[in-house]
């Protein structure tokens, strides 16, 4: 494992910029046409990877109807998972043509694949990455499977304690797999910010020393940016073209000019993060002069002792530096000196008895 991937050629990790994917999930709304204008609209928008699901309702689930198999407490309310995965799944016979659009405009596609036989697909045309979602971070033979491919893993963590993403870790790591990102998530649609516990990118950083990212299903984005603020090296964030075109996730997602705004403020965020820096820099010489520094405030004639009244810390910064002060007060002047002249060392008698000026 590294503190760095690579996908698609691009490297990905601390000091690098945020890689942003643009989820299209079941937003095409069983249009291809609509995926591809999708997919052209992520790449308007400035998204470095469209990201697909691949699987059908007969690889997730059975057609059931009991009580076990219907949806509570969420969008979907009421709907069986047979019937939601059924109006959401992505058909497989489009994602070669839908991977030919996006490479043809410089993005990746990638996909997250939910049983073995979608990761066989997704490794014959040629994905450059696998994505494990939140509810299958628990599939340990999905996870030995997809670490097997040897591609680049992200892993979103929604749901997962600690020990539990150990556990996948290992797993991927045993299986084969040497570059993983994980991606901090809230397994809620929508979710709220206030449960986005962003602070968790960092120790997530610490433990596993991967790249961490955030697969968000807030409504906006402040929360994405923010996280790369905070350390982020990925951004998931579902993609619409109009959140008024009925679909399962599309309450959630970002219309083309949102995303914009998000990946503008991203990359925003990403060159504010910078480094840790102390004192001056360049951008700020011109302000230099603002800070307080020792000027002569009121006519003072040679020989004549500096005092509280005629010596002061004021802006703007061309006199000694009011450190200074202690070593100046009772010293003389060495010569006549107007009011509003900085205070230098060559203003100051430093031949008599005055304690000499400190560094």
């Amino acid at each position: 494992m590294t503190g760095h991937i690579t996908i698609g050629g691009r490297r990905i990790g601390p000091g690098e910029p945020a890689y942003v994917i643009a989820e299209m999930s079941a937003n095409h709304n069983q249009s291809l046409d609509r995926a591809v204008d999708i997919v052209k609209a992520a790449k308007e928008a400035g998204a470095n990877a469209i990201k697909l699901q691949t699987y059908t309702p007969d690889t997730l689930t059975i057609d059931c109807d009991n009580e076990y198999f219907r949806i509570k407490g969420t969008l979907w309310e009421d709907k069986t998972l047979y019937e939601l995965y059924g109006e959401a799944y992505t058909p497989w016979e489009w994602q070669p043509e839908l991977m030919e659009v996006a490479n043809g405009l410089g993005l990746d596609l990638i996909s997250t694949p939910f049983d073995e036989t979608a990761v066989d697909f997704l490794e014959d045309i040629g994905v450059p990455a696998h994505k494990v979602a939140s509810f299958e971070n628990g599939d340990i033979p999905l996870l030995q499977k997809v670490g097997s491919t040897g591609k680049p893993v992200i892993l979103s963590t929604g749901m997962a304690s600690l020990d539990d993403l150990e556990e996948a870790v290992a797993t991927l790591r045993s299986s084969g797999c040497r570059e993983l990102a994980l991606l901090k998530c809230t397994s809620a649609y929508p979710a709220s910010p206030a449960d986005a516990n962003l602070q968790t990118i960092r120790h997530l950083s610490e433990t596993f020393g991967v790249p961490i990212g955030l697969s968000d299903h807030t409504q906006g984005i402040a929360v994405p940016v923010a996280a790369v603020a905070l350390g982020a090296s990925i951004v998931e964030k579902h993609f619409t073209l109009s959140r008024n075109d009925p679909g399962p996730d599309s309450a959630f997602s970002l219309e083309p000019h949102e995303f914009r705004q998000m990946m503008d403020a991203v990359r925003d965020a990403d060159v504010a993060r910078g480094k840790v820096a102390y004192g001056s820099i360049d951008a700020e010489d011109e302000s230099r002069v603002f800070r307080r520094s020792l000027f002569v405030v009121q006519d003072v004639v040679a020989g004549e002792a500096f005092t509280l009244q005629n010596v002061r810390a004021i802006r703007p910064g061309y006199g000694l530096h009011t450190r200074h002060l202690p070593h100046i007060l009772g010293s003389k002047a060495s010569r006549d000196v107007h009011r509003g002249t900085p205070l230098t060392w060559e203003l100051v008698d430093r031949t008599g008895p005055s304690p000499q000026p400190g560094r």
